[in-house]
């Protein structure tokens, strides 16, 4: 899979907006048939900060979706709102979900 991970500085008068600036591409994105997983998380130290989870399949679907139309048109609504370029890691593992973290293992109830 792609495995998508971007932290996104929101200028301060839209940082609270910021879910709801980014809802229809978030919705639209969930629902190509590629992703796997599009979540947005805050930062607990910066409130102007949020980082973008993501997976997609394989490559097509990643190129899918740079090149959906809600992509584009994200690349010209979401710009104003942004205080920077976001920063990103980008990589292919060899998965298509989330593992365990053995090292916290909670034991399962019956």
């Amino acid at each position: 899979m792609i495995f998508i991970t971007a932290k996104f500085k929101i200028r301060p008068e839209d940082a609270d907006r910021w879910p709801q600036i980014v809802a229809d591409f978030t919705d639209a994105t969930r629902k190509e048939p590629g992703c796997l997983w599009f979540d947005w998380s805050r930062s607990l130290e910066d409130p102007e900060e949020y980082v973008l989870v993501e997976a997609f399949r394989d490559a097509e679907a990643g190129a899918a979706h740079v090149t959906s139309a809600h992509f584009r048109k994200a690349q010209q609504e979401l710009p104003p709102h942004l205080a920077h370029t976001p920063r990103i890691i980008n990589a292919t593992v060899p998965q298509d979900d989330w593992s365990t973290l053995g090292e916290l293992a909670v034991a399962e109830s019956e």
